[in-house]
């Protein structure tokens, strides 16, 4: 037997948890589907800044904005931006009115999911293929061959988004940019100099090209992004499974850095993670289709140089959520209101990543990211 879902959002992450809670808040029920086994199936990722103006409103929404206030980090909107010889060029503390507060990934999503019914997220449903069956209703099969059907589906299932196709034949493309995620686990006792490189915050050390950006968290570990302009199949040819290896390779790219930057890869703890970056074309939209929309990475993956993703995909499902609410028994108007107001918004923020991406990793890196920061601070001449 098939079983039916007035509202079935796929994935589990940021920006689907806050359309359930949105939802939720308003009266109305939704069923959530993720592949992940538990919640703790997975790391979450490092620290995020919540913006003023979109995520935090979308938490605002969601009835939580206290109870993110008290998951802030003290300290963390701290940045210093230095050279490949480890020279300071720009520095900020955080003195805790910022617009821009830092928390873990992990404990926002805890929040969200505690803010649900227990039973409003289905771990372990790996979505396989959805089908329209008409006037709106999909059809949606899952990787243990059950199958059920919904009113409304929403892909907030990421880059690699399985209800995409059903409105989109935009694929994600490589951004001529390669991570590879590191850690320093208590940094402040076991990698002391790690750590007073880093400072309290956000750090970014760039150079020609490539560079390391590296934050902070709030139990005192470094989450650091080692990064390369490269081509896309250098990933391939590394072993990630051989860590001393892996390294090895990494830091060929870096010699002549500064030591303490090159530690930040010798004394990394546990296993190398690369991630390479994708994003979908900027200005990505597509004609209203009845019964599906796209949220968060699956409607706009961008780099992640203007700190937006986790941003925009919960104010996507605020926003979506709310569109909802305010159009009971009409689903196609909240869709199309709530899709007026995300393309032209992606699209300005996937423009700006773009443009930040070129700007750390140019040539006389890092000098432009040094100008821009300069020039947030020059007095208006009008």
């Amino acid at each position: 037997m098939t079983t039916q879902h007035p509202i079935a959002i796929i994935g589990a992450g940021l920006g689907g948890l806050t359309l359930a809670r949105v939802l939720h808040v308003n009266g109305i029920e939704a069923a959530v589907f993720d592949l992940d086994a538990s919640p703790s199936a997975r790391t979450q990722g490092g620290m995020l800044d919540i913006h003023e103006e979109s995520g935090q409103e979308a938490l605002r929404a969601a009835g939580l904005h206290e109870e993110f206030r008290a998951l802030v980090h003290p300290g963390g909107e701290a940045m210093r931006i230095l050279d490949q010889h480890a020279a300071v060029h720009h520095e900020e503390t955080d003195d805790g009115d910022g617009g821009r507060p830092e928390t873990t990934r992990g404990d926002l999503r805890g929040l969200l999911l505690g803010s649900l019914p227990e039973d409003t997220v289905r771990w372990g449903a790996k979505v396989t293929g959805a089908r329209p069956l008409g006037d709106g209703a999909h059809e949606v099969t899952l990787a243990d061959g059950t199958v059920f059907t919904t009113e409304l589906l929403i892909g907030a299932d990421g880059a690699w988004s399985k209800v995409r196709p059903l409105v989109s034949d935009a694929t994600p493309s490589y951004e001529g940019v390669s991570f590879v995620e590191v850690h320093l686990h208590d940094a402040d006792t076991r990698h002391p100099a790690s750590s007073a490189l880093a400072g309290g915050g956000m750090v970014f050390a760039l150079g020609a090209g490539k560079g390391f950006l590296g934050h902070k968290d709030a139990t005192g570990s470094l989450h650091v992004y080692v990064a390369l302009r490269i081509a896309e199949d250098w990933i391939t040819t590394i072993d990630f499974g051989d860590t001393a290896a892996a390294k090895a390779a990494v830091l060929e790219h870096f010699d002549g850095w500064d030591a303490g930057l090159r530690a930040l890869i010798t004394d990394a703890d546990g296993d190398l993670t690369p991630r390479p970056i994708h994003a979908l074309p900027i200005g990505h939209r597509w004609d209203r289709v009845p019964g599906v929309t796209l949220l968060g990475d699956a409607a706009h993956l961008m780099s992640p140089f203007a700190g937006e993703g986790a941003n925009l995909a919960m104010l996507d499902g605020a926003q979506l959520g709310l569109a909802l609410a305010a159009h009971p028994g009409d689903t196609e108007a909240a869709l199309r209101r709530y899709e007026k107001a995300l393309f032209p918004r992606s699209e300005a923020s996937a423009a700006e990543s773009a443009r930040s991406l070129d700007v750390c990793f140019a040539d006389d890196s890092p000098k432009p990211l040094l100008d821009l920061f300069a020039s947030y601070r020059r007095p208006s001449t009008r």
